[in-house]
């Protein structure tokens, strides 16, 4: 059921928020042992609010998130709930206060019914670098979901949840919509308030919704998005009501597919799928131009690899067994408790990183990659920006392949980091995008990304909502 289904049987009075609630958890205690898809169920919290949403609701509160459930990824602060990052370093860690994209969606009262599994400190394109257990997708439970906000797709895409939230740092919110056939978007830089996201690379993550459909993504968009003086990159832009795009009418806009982005090794289904939903764009009035050219983008990933991992090193510095989160203690010595506390508080994946990041930012390598990688990532964004003067968004898959088995990547980091090229340059140049299932190959979801303008989260919603409005991708649902 979509946001708006249910919205309107709340407001119908053929449904309680209760009865909702009680079918989610009840699916949650069904299907979580064959998917594990989240770290924390609060029970006895969604039912207190899906009560009070009730209780809203009968005095005619309109509000279109109100008594609806949803997941938020276990990198949110949640006041008095567990926000674990799915990292032993924070596995007892209850935050004091509510981030802000929380306290927004408070004001609109929903039912918050878990918290989602993800990659440590969102550190992963697979959900396997949870220090919990890895999470199964629900197409085929021996593939992954795709990552770091694994939990929160699977979560949508099982029916766990209605929708979700998730953050994207180099494109953790659409490659596990696209590799779970989920509706999930990046929003611009700075559209989304940061504030209580716990860091990883601060440049880059972004919090976005990951749903059933465009119409649902617009109405969270509308609940999450907007300047926040607690964010120092929070941009004061004015917020329209994005459900006013929803047209379906495409006439006359311009849409350009970078070649870059069908890169060598594609999976030839993953191709065929995104030819074919590309043609059904211009059907629907769009003008395509094949060809485009953003020469840079082969450089992105390494590029990424280097700024990601040097911010990460600076961010995680404060995990030091002191302040908060997992303390060694079986020592006198300062210097080794702080040693066996990273040592035993973080996995081999954020080790990895951090290692990256402090080397490339070490005196005598500061220039010879940081530097180097941060002009990489101007280049990345003019070339974005002088694609934008011509079409009005770009079209790419939104993963190279369809998800691959669980286990096959893990001991191949540079295999691993590949799945995500098609979405990091997004990250790179601070542009929104998303992700809309485009088909299935052997029964495994494919996803379509949509890119745009600063700030133009509209058209590509717009581009979105059309597509699936001609389309049934998005209404199929796995069977577990």
């Amino acid at each position: 059921m979509t946001i708006h289904e249910a919205h309107q049987l709340l407001k119908t009075k053929q449904l309680s928020s209760v009865e909702l609630t009680k079918a989610h958890l009840a699916r949650i205690h069904e299907i979580e042992p064959k998917i594990s898809a989240l770290v924390t169920v609060t029970d006895e919290l969604a039912l207190k609010q899906a009560q009070e949403a009730d209780e809203l609701i009968a005095t005619g509160n309109t509000n279109p998130l109100t008594g609806i459930p949803v997941l938020i990824k276990d990198n949110m602060c949640t006041k008095g709930i567990k926000t674990t990052c799915s990292s032993k370093m924070l596995e007892n860690f209850v935050p004091p206060y509510d981030a802000t994209v929380v306290e927004r969606l408070n004001g609109h009262h929903p039912v918050i019914i878990g918290k989602a599994n993800m990659d440590e400190f969102a550190m992963g394109s697979s959900t396997e670098n949870s220090a919990f257990f890895p999470t199964h997708n629900p197409w085929d439970l021996s593939r992954v979901p795709g990552g770091s906000s694994g939990g929160s797709a699977v979560g949508v895409a099982s029916g766990e949840a209605i929708y979700a939230l998730g953050s994207d740092t180099g494109g953790s919110v659409r490659q596990p919509a696209g590799f779970c056939s989920v509706t999930g978007l990046k929003p611009t830089y700075g559209r989304v308030s940061r504030y209580g996201l716990v860091a990883f690379a601060s440049s880059l993550d972004q919090i976005g919704p990951l749903t059933q459909d465009v119409t649902d993504c617009a109405l969270v968009l509308n609940a999450i998005a907007g300047y926040d003086p607690r964010d120092s990159t929070s941009v004061p832009e004015p917020t329209p009501d994005y459900t006013q795009c929803l047209t379906g009418n495409l006439n006359g806009l311009r849409l350009g597919v970078p070649k870059e982005y069908f890169v060598e090794g594609m999976q030839t289904e993953v191709e065929t799928a995104i030819r074919a939903a590309i043609a059904k764009l211009k059907e629907l009035g769009a003008k395509i131009e094949w060809g485009v050219s953003l020469p840079s983008t082969p450089y992105a990933l390494a590029a990424y690899y280097i700024i990601a991992p040097s911010e990460a090193s600076a961010n995680l510095a404060r995990y030091d067994g002191v302040k908060y989160g997992f303390s060694y203690q079986e020592t006198d010595n300062m210097w080794e408790a702080l040693e066996k506390t990273r040592q035993y508080g973080f996995g081999p994946e954020v080790k990895r990183r951090i290692m990256l990041g402090t080397y490339a930012l070490s005196a005598g390598y500061y220039d010879a990659w940081y530097l180097k990688a941060q002009k990489v990532r101007t280049l990345i964004r003019q070339e974005f920006d002088q694609a934008f003067s011509k079409f009005d968004a770009l079209i790419t898959p939104t993963s190279p392949t369809v998800p691959f088995k669980i286990g096959e990547k893990v001991d191949d980091p540079l295999q691993m980091y590949l799945s995500d090229i098609c979405t990091l340059p997004i990250n790179i140049a601070g542009v929104p995008a998303i992700s809309i299932p485009a088909g299935f190959a052997d029964g495994l979801p494919i996803g379509m990304q949509i890119i745009g303008k600063p700030f133009a989260e509209e058209t590509i919603l717009k581009i979105a909502y059309a597509y699936q409005q001609a389309t049934e991708w998005h209404k199929r649902r796995p069977e577990i």
